[in-house]
C-alpha cells in the first residue's frame, strides 16, 4: 500500500540490477497495456462506465493472479519451468482470450456482416503500428533489466520477427486476396511482435524468422476463420482468462448492462459517451 517496502534499493528477487521502484514502474506498464488490448474486441459498443469497472475488476481478478503465477516468487507456473520473457502468456494470451470472451458476450455492431466496415484512417494505422514496433523494444529488450548482451539479443530478434511477420502477412494477402495490403503488413508486424514476446530472451535470429513467418501466416488464417464465424472482434485481438472474463462480463451485463443503445452507436461513442468529436466534420 503506497509502495511500502518498494523503494530505490535493489531487490534481489525481482530487480537485482535496477532500483525496485524502476521495476515497479516497468511492471505497471505491463498491467496497464494488457486490458488496453482487450478493448479492441468491443470498440464502438461498450458503455464507458462499464468499461471503467471492467478494467479495474479484470486487472485484479485475472491479470494479477496470472502475472504472479508466471513471474512471481513462488508462482506455480514459474516453479514448473514456464518461460515467458516479456509477457506472451501474462499479457497476450490472457488479453486475447479475454477479448474472445468479450466478443462473444457483447452484441455485434449494427450492420456487422451486412455492411462494409472499412478502416477509417489507414495512415493512422501505419503510424500506430510503427509506434508499437518502436515501443516494443522497451517491452522486450527492457525485460532484460540491464543494458547488456541479453537486451541486445532480445532487441534484434524482436525486430526480426516483426519484419518477417509483416512480410508474410502481406504475402498471404497478396497471394489469396490479389493485392498486397498495407493494413495486412501492419497487422503482420504486430502479430510478429506478439509471437516473439515470450521467447525474445531465449532464441536467436533464425528461430525468430520462423516465429515471425508463423505469426504472419497463421494469424492471417485465424482472421479469415474469425470472419467466417461472424465473430465481431473489432480489431482482431484474438485459460483461466477466458472463463473468468466470460463470467465477469455476464454478471456485469445483468447488473448494469454493457452495450450502449443503438442510437448511441449510430451517433458514435465520442459524442454519445464523452460529448466530444474525435474528428472534424
Amino acid at each position: 500500500m503506497g509502495l511500502r517496502n518498494v523503494g530505490l534499493e535493489l531487490n534481489n528477487t525481482y530487480a537485482a540490477t535496477i532500483p525496485h521502484q524502476a521495476y515497479m514502474a516497468f511492471q505497471m506498464m505491463f498491467a496497464i497495456i494488457t486490458p488496453a488490448l482487450i478493448v479492441g474486441a468491443f470498440a464502438e459498443r461498450m458503455k464507458f462506465k462499464a468499461l471503467l469497472i471492467f478494467v479495474l475488476v479484470w486487472s485484479t481478478v485475472v491479470y494479477d493472479p496470472i502475472a504472479h503465477w508466471v513471474w512471481g516468487d513462488g508462482g506455480w507456473l514459474r516453479d514448473r519451468g514456464v518461460l515467458d520473457f516479456a509477457g506472451g502468456t501474462v499479457v497476450h494470451i490472457s488479453a486475447g482470450l479475454a477479448a474472445l470472451s468479450a466478443a462473444l458476450v457483447l452484441r455485434s455492431r449494427r450492420g456487422f456482416g451486412k455492411e462494409p466496415m472499412e478502416a477509417s484512417n489507414i495512415p493512422f494505422i501505419v503510424l500506430g503500428a510503427g509506434l508499437l514496433w518502436f515501443g516494443w523494444f522497451g517491452f522486450n529488450a527492457g525485460s532484460a533489466l540491464t543494458a547488456g548482451p541479453l537486451a541486445v539479443s532480445a532487441f534484434v530478434v524482436t525486430n526480426t520477427a516483426a519484419a518477417m511477420g509483416a512480410l508474410s502477412w502481406m504475402t498471404m494477402s497478396w497471394w489469396l486476396g490479389g493485392k498486397p495490403s498495407i493494413i495486412g503488413a501492419a497487422s503482420g508486424a504486430v502479430a510478429g511482435l506478439v509471437a516473439i514476446t515470450p521467447a525474445s530472451g531465449f532464441v536467436k535470429p533464425m528461430p525468430a524468422v520462423i516465429i515471425g513467418l508463423g505469426a504472419g501466416v497463421f494469424c492471417y488464417m485465424a482472421l479469415k476463420l474469425r470472419a467466417r464465424l461472424k465473430l465481431d472482434d473489432s480489431l482482431d485481438v484474438w485459460a483461466y482468462s477466458f472463463g473468468v472474463t466470460f463470467i465477469l462480463l455476464k454478471v456485469m451485463d445483468r447488473l448494469m448492462g454493457l452495450n450502449v443503445t443503438e442510437e448511441e452507436e449510430v451517433i458514435g461513442l465520442d459524442i454519445a459517451q464523452h460529448g466530444e468529436r474525435a474528428y472534424g466534420s
